[in-house]
Formats: structure tokens, C-alpha cells, sequence
């Protein structure tokens, strides 16, 4: 636990550390970010190209596409030149959004939680006692 305090890769590199982190995002309502950010490292693995064409409208649907039910914070920019990557399905396809997302998960939801109440006291539980 005191890795993910190093950085946000060491924390999402850990399954204990991504649900952890998972919780405390929804606990403040904005979990949507971690879970694009995981969808889109799913994507990524796909092989198949019609599964990969279906995902992708999915992730389009539920993230991207404006007024989306999990609508991630990008710019009009990034969500058109999504929606342009689309028509060439590749792995790639949703990177620049993921990125704009990590780093505002980084700069922004990453700090909050190393300081939350949540991290503090799981840290505090692996500490040895000194009494």
C-alpha cells in the first residue's frame, strides 16, 4: 500500500489498489473516469475485429458521445477526433481521450485520495504498533 503513494501507475497496477482507488472515486462521483480508463485497457486487447467494432460503439455510447450516461470530461476536440478514429477501428483508437483522462485523474483525483481519510486509515492498519 505505501507503492501507491509512489504514483497512479503503481496504484492501477495493483487489483486491491484500483478497487480501493475505484471506491473512493465513487464515493466523490467520478468513478466514470477509472472505469473508461479500464475499458479502454480492455479494448486494447481485443483481437477480434467484430467484437472490437462493438466495443467500441459501446464505449462510444456510454463515455464519449455527449449527454453520454457516464459522460467523461474531454474536449470538443478530443471527442470528434474519437468519433474520426472510429471510422478506422484500430487499438488505439480511444487514446488521446484515456490519456486526457489519466491526467486528470492524476493531477486532480489521484492527491485527493492519497490524502483521503480512506488511504490514511488503510495505511495506518499496516503500520506496526508501537505499544
Amino acid at each position: 500500500m505505501t507503492q501507491w503513494s509512489l504514483s497512479l501507475d503503481r496504484l492501477l497496477s495493483s487489483k486491491y489498489g484500483m478497487k480501493i482507488f475505484q471506491a473512493f472515486l465513487k464515493s466523490e462521483f467520478s468513478d466514470e473516469n477509472l472505469e473508461f480508463w479500464s475499458v479502454c485497457e480492455d479494448f486494447k486487447k481485443i483481437s477480434c475485429p467484430l467484437k472490437m467494432s462493438f466495443k467500441a460503439k459501446k464505449i462510444f455510447k456510454v463515455y464519449i458521445r455527449t449527454e453520454a450516461p457516464r459522460e467523461i470530461n474531454i474536449d470538443h476536440k478530443t471527442r470528434e477526433l474519437v468519433r474520426s478514429n472510429m471510422k478506422a477501428l484500430s487499438t488505439v483508437c480511444f487514446d488521446d481521450a484515456q490519456k486526457i483522462v489519466y491526467r486528470l485523474m492524476e493531477k486532480d483525483s489521484y492527491p485527493r485520495f492519497l490524502r483521503s481519510n480512506v488511504y490514511r486509515t488503510l495505511l495506518d492498519s499496516t503500520r506496526p504498533s508501537m505499544t
